[in-house]
């Protein structure tokens, strides 16, 4: 029973500040509740037991990704920018595709929902620890250095031509 209500309020929070992120006219506040929904995420895989995917949604997502917006925000918008209609004319469409997408989505649903888990979920986390550091442990650190190649490129493109 406690399970069911954890789950359904966390759903509901994300839900609501997704809708708030496409339609709060400032911009500071969209990012807002974009990090709350990415962490209402975060809350709902540890409610699931999924403890990988609760801190990595943690670690990449609601720390780095939400304060990376936030930091954007601040210091490239202005504050004319700030308080811009994010709302285009194409919002029926999208309104509509969403409505499909919903009931398909829905369809789905009903038609796994007799295929529940039978055991409580177990810890994966050493399991994909001794992946990372064994078999994959090439393709990881490769990753590894082609996103710190992608970071030393956005800090040598943000510069500005005088400090160059």
């Amino acid at each position: 029973m406690l399970e069911h209500i954890v789950f359904y309020s966390l759903s509901t929070l994300v839900l609501v500040c997704a809708i708030g992120v496409v339609t709060m006219r400032n911009t500071v506040h969209s990012a807002l509740c974009l990090g709350l929904c990415l962490a209402g995420l975060a809350g709902l895989f540890a409610s699931l037991g999924a403890d990988f995917l609760f801190a990595a949604q943690v670690m990449v997502y609601v720390s780095g990704i939400a304060v990376l917006i936030i930091f954007t925000v601040m210091l490239l918008g202005r504050a004319s920018d700030l308080h811009l209609r994010q709302v285009n004319d194409q919002w029926m469409a999208a309104l509509l595709i969403c409505a499909v997408s919903s009931e398909g989505l829905l369809k789905i649903a009903r038609f796994f929902s007799g295929t529940l888990a039978t055991t409580a979920a177990k810890p994966a986390t050493r399991d994909i620890g001794r992946l990372f550091l064994g078999e994959w442990m090439i393709p990881f650190e490769l990753v590894s250095l082609v996103l710190m190649a992608a970071l030393l490129g956005a800090i040598f493109f943000s510069r500005s031509e005088a400090s160059r």
